[in-house]
């Protein structure tokens, strides 16, 4: 058996990946990715906490997270592609459509 100290941590490190990724690259494709790094790294801190604990509640919280992220996924990626189509940029900084 693998202590939970082990996935904890590596959730750590996968959201501090995302995070970083989230602040530091400025392509709205990779920033999307790392949102979805980020909700990966939740959901494996559920599972093991769950599993820790003996319960099935870490993969139900997990399995209604997994749906919400598909449909984010879709949105987001809709989003993505009709700025492109308007802007031919995938550049946050040159995207500046909420500005006054």
């Amino acid at each position: 058996m693998t202590p939970i100290g082990y996935f904890m941590a590596l959730s750590a490190i996968l959201f501090a990946i995302g995070v970083a990724g989230v602040l530091v690259r400025r392509n709205v494709i990779v920033m999307f990715m790392s949102i979805e790094l980020m909700l990966n790294a939740v959901n494996l801190a559920f599972v093991a906490l769950g599993r820790s604990v003996g319960s099935m509640d870490g993969q139900v919280i997990v399995f209604f997270v997994m749906t919400v992220a598909a449909a984010e996924a879709a949105v987001g990626l809709a989003i993505i592609i009709a700025l492109f189509r308007n802007r031919e940029t995938v550049n946050v900084d040159e995207l500046n459509l909420l500005h006054w």
